[in-house]
């Protein structure tokens, strides 16, 4: 079996990109691709029968899973103890230091949502993070200001990129292989031992499982990579983000399979609203109002945080609250008003019984842990808060018509307006993006693109009259984009118009895409040089 690095080799990436390394990532292809295909083939087919109005429900076969009332997952791993708050953005310099130095208990180092996948940033990445564990990176911004580590950093935490990518970089036998094993094979090669070193451990977020088969797939992963660079069983610990409204009936089963490295569930809001969407958009019943009336408050987001808490406690597993995507802004009144809704999130979350939550800025971790703080006090998490009393049905999970709000002009351009602009900055290469003082990720986007679409097959009616049109979004994504290039010139104006032709493809289409990501990177980030370096 032979492997090709397309990528360029820019200075050091040889120290990511070793021949012991992308032997592993061979060995890992060679062990799991086919199952992961399969899995993928499950999705399909899944969302095929949703498409003929069958609806999700809790596995009669898995039952006996369910109600089982012995088992538990693994003990928390050093370092994962306590995470009162946790901070997520992508694995650039100035991030890693900032997101190590912010004061939270963990860091997202994040190479899917809120990283585009160019191949600089992908291996630059994984650059940045063995530097990190090494204590040797440092940045200076085009002002002159230096970044560097302090004394107490956060625990890392890698989130690779999903099953449904691929990492066209590095292929094998003349194709490309899958992004998840990258970015999990790269990180666990070179830093497993480093981090065990420092008292810690190998740690993942696993993105967009769909299922608890897939769950397996990552567990059997684990213990193959840990028996091939000989770890201890146990040694890789993974949260699991719920963030597919199928992985919402599976947590139990989740947490089981995993259960031997298993740190816990998290609440994906973003992409779980996504998530309805894109399976259920179909239908009337399922059609959503203006995503900023789709609070964790309104009953399905409700069952579905109350199910997860329960959960996980029973479990004796962490339960991690949503993502506060606030980012501060100049205007005092501006910030004032975000930080009470921010606190008010996690007051609810802390309350529920979380044992810590998201940020995206440095600038919401005193926020944040001032709330779990008040409510944990010295205590490292709340896990002997079982929940007992929580039941929620399959109905509750999927109570959307509950929702309360209107669809408005200004909810459809707020949807045009963000999902332009980021794909425009996520084809530059930048995958966190704060668009009015909002971080906006890959998440985000899918739902904008998702809800136009939903809002379009439908032809919903509109706060006010009328009613979502073609011809009104069309109108809307050319006025946007005019904005957007206005002062624009060659490839940054190519670029923005790139970016509008995508978001047709993907809101605009007869049917809709699964993601906007598969396409526009199949497309658009591409290697630009021929094979650099070959390998038996």
């Amino acid at each position: 079996m032979r492997y090709e690095i397309i990528g360029p080799m820019a200075e050091r990436f040889d120290e990511v990109l070793t021949g012991e390394a992308l032997d592993f990532l061979v060995a890992l292809d060679s062990e799991f691709a086919a199952r992961r295909v399969a899995l993928l083939d499950t999705r399909r087919a899944r969302r095929d029968r949703y498409a003929t109005g069958q609806l999700p429900d809790f596995l009669p076969e898995t039952a006996a899973v369910r109600d089982d009332p012995t088992w538990q997952v693994a003990s928390p791993a050093p370092g994962l103890e306590d995470r009162r708050v946790e901070i997520t953005g992508p694995p650039d310099r100035k991030m890693t230091i900032n997101a190590l130095n912010s004061g939270a208990k963990v860091w997202l180092a994040d190479f899917e949502d809120a990283t585009a996948p160019t191949w600089h940033n992908v291996i630059g990445g994984q650059l940045n993070l063995i530097d990190a564990l090494d204590r040797r990176i440092d940045f200076t911004d085009a002002r002159g200001k230096r970044y560097a580590l302090g004394d107490e950093l956060a625990t890392i935490v890698v989130r690779p990129r999903g099953w449904h990518l691929v990492e066209k970089g590095i292929v094998v036998d003349g194709r490309p292989i899958s992004a998840s094993l990258v970015d999990f094979g790269l990180y666990l090669f070179h830093c497993a031992r480093r981090q065990l070193d420092a008292g810690k451990g190998p740690y993942f977020y696993l993105p967009k499982l769909e299922s608890h088969r897939e769950a397996r797939l990552w567990n059997d992963i684990f213990v193959f990579a840990q028996r091939y660079l000989g770890l201890p069983q146990g040694t890789i610990r993974a949260t699991t983000l719920i963030e597919t409204i199928t992985a919402a009936f599976e947590m139990e089963e989740i947490l089981y399979e995993l259960r031997e490295h298993s740190a816990g569930l998290n609440a994906g809001r973003w992409d779980y609203i996504f998530s309805i969407i894109k399976n259920f958009g179909q239908w009337p019943d399922f059609i959503l109002p203006d995503r900023a009336a789709v609070t964790m408050t309104v009953p399905f987001m409700r069952a579905y945080t109350e199910l997860l808490v329960r959960t996980c406690h029973r479990r004796g597993a962490h339960a991690i609250g949503g993502m506060a995507a606030f980012v501060p802004a100049r205007d005092p009144q501006v910030n004032e008003d975000a930080l009470r809704k921010v606190r008010a999130d996690k007051q609810r979350e802390a309350g529920d019984g979380f044992d810590g939550s998201w940020v995206a800025h440095p600038g919401l971790v005193a926020t944040c842990r001032e709330v779990f703080d008040g409510v944990l006090g010295e205590r490292p998490n709340q896990l002997d808060r079982r929940r007992d009393e929580v039941t929620v049905t399959a109905a509750e999970l999927l109570s959307v018509d509950k929702t309360p709000g209107q669809v408005t002009e200004a909810g459809v351009r707020a949807n045009v307006a963000v999902a332009l602009r980021y794909i425009d900055a996520w084809l530059g290469g930048t995958g966190a993006v704060a668009l009015w003082n909002l971080m906006e990720d890959a998440a985000t986007a899918e739902i904008a693109r998702c809800q136009l679409w939903q809002w379009l097959h439908h032809g919903t009616p509109l706060a006010g009259g009328g009613s979502v049109t073609e011809e009104l979004v069309r109108s809307m994504l050319a006025e946007e984009l005019a904005t957007v290039t206005e002062g624009r010139e060659g490839v940054e104006r190519e670029r923005a118009e790139q970016a509008a032709r995508i978001v047709e493809e993907t809101a605009l289409a007869e049917d809709l895409p699964s993601f906007f990501t598969t396409s526009a990177y199949a497309r658009h980030l591409r290697p630009t040089r021929e094979p650099a370096l070959a390998a038996a």
